[in-house]
C-alpha cells in the first residue's frame, strides 16, 4: 500500500495537496508511512474529520474531535494523542488527507 505513494500528489512534508485525492486506501497508506496500523478508533476519528471537511471546508480542530470519540466511544481527553502519538497535525490530518493546518502550532 506504501508503494501507492508515489502516485499521489503530496506536499514536501507528505500531506495530500488535493484532499479530494483520499480514500481509504490513501489513509492506509499514509497510515504505513507513519508506522500506524489504523484500528476501529483510528477510523472512527478519521471518518469524522472527513465529514468535518466535507461540511466546513477546513480541517476540524482537534478538541472538535476529542469529544466526538469521547462520546462516541468514551474515549478520554488524551485517547486522540494515544491514537497519533506524533501529534494530530503531524499525523491524523496526514493520514485523513487534510492540507497541513499552516496557522496551528500544536500537533
Amino acid at each position: 500500500m506504501a508503494d501507492d505513494l508515489p502516485a499521489l500528489r503530496l506536499d514536501p512534508e507528505g500531506y495530500l495537496i488535493d484532499p479530494a485525492d483520499w480514500s481509504e486506501a490513501v489513509a492506509l497508506a499514509l497510515a504505513a508511512k507513519e508506522t500506524i496500523v489504523l484500528t476501529d478508533e483510528h477510523w472512527a476519528a478519521i471518518r469524522f474529520m472527513r465529514a468535518w471537511l466535507d461540511e466546513h471546508r477546513t480541517a476540524p480542530d482537534s478538541r472538535h474531535v476529542i469529544k466526538h470519540l469521547t462520546k462516541t466511544l468514551g474515549a478520554t481527553r488524551n485517547r486522540l494523542f494515544e491514537l497519533f502519538p506524533y501529534g494530530y497535525v503531524q499525523q491524523a490530518c496526514k493520514i485523513a488527507g487534510m492540507k497541513r493546518p499552516r496557522a496551528w502550532s500544536s500537533g
